[in-house]
């Protein structure tokens, strides 16, 4: 079965935030979806990485993203409040005494950095540098940027890491989902899509963001959660950053 017989939905980015993703995959319920992949970070700033690993181990497809990878090996270029967030995470995910800690291990472990299914290319980051590079909505200003990343692109290309959704065209456009009423129908043009982020927008929208794809048509969807909740949990564990928290309610 082709992506083209199929309908799936694509998250990106929950970052430790278990209230998001229930939300996300309860809403995903009612698509009448026949897969769910994730982009990656499942894990890093939020307060419960086990279990949005455990979640994700129930998903069509996972890819590895910059903080699962964090979280395997020492962070590389994280702020100050990343890195701790992300060796307290690792203290999470490395306590025997909870069950289930070795299989969360290896699952993350195993997680691939790109996924190919036809023309269609599924990374994290960018399809020329799947774990790191950033690609953000002003980088279309960048052309020779723009041009090189495309050059790896055959056709399409989903992708996360900013937590700021929308569509990137080979001819140096940007299209946030407002702009199109969330709806993009593809076509001959290469593209690059940014699901956005489950667990940390960063677009101004607190809400959760993901992506359907249904033969040739993208829709973006905004699904709210208990965000207060989430916060709260952050603010008390002295080693995660109150901002980590504060920042989920104004989506930033």
């Amino acid at each position: 079965m082709t992506l083209a017989d199929q309908k799936i939905a694509i998250i990106s980015d929950i970052h430790g935030n278990i209230e998001a993703m229930e939300s996300v995959l309860s809403h995903i319920a009612s698509q009448n979806i026949t897969s769910i992949y994730c982009l990656g970070d499942i894990v890093g700033y939020g307060p419960n990485p086990r279990e949005c690993v455990d979640r994700a181990r129930q998903l069509s497809l996972s890819l590895l993203g910059n903080h699962d990878n964090g979280a395997l090996f020492d962070p590389d270029g994280f702020s100050s409040g990343a890195e701790k967030a992300i060796f307290w995470t690792r203290h999470q995910l490395e306590d025997t005494s909870i069950e289930g800690a070795q299989e969360r291990w290896d699952f993350i472990a195993r997680l691939p950095r790109t996924y190919r299914d036809g023309d269609v290319m599924f990374v994290h980051g960018s399809p020329r540098s799947p774990l790191n590079e950033y690609v953000f909505p002003e980088d279309i200003y960048n052309q020779r940027k723009i041009e090189r990343i495309f050059s790896f692109i055959q056709k399409y290309c989903f992708q996360g890491h900013t937590h700021v959704p929308g569509v990137f065209t080979e001819s140096c456009r940007f299209y946030a989902p407002t702009e199109i009423d969330f709806i993009y129908q593809l076509g001959d043009q290469k593209v690059m899509v940014n699901v956005g982020s489950v667990g940390q927008p960063r677009d101004g929208d607190r809400r959760s963001c993901y992506v359907t794809l249904d033969g040739s048509q993208i829709q973006f969807h905004r699904v709210e959660y208990e965000a207060e909740r989430t916060c709260e949990k952050i603010v008390q564990i002295p080693e995660l950053d109150d901002f980590l928290g504060h920042r989920l309610l104004e989506g930033k």
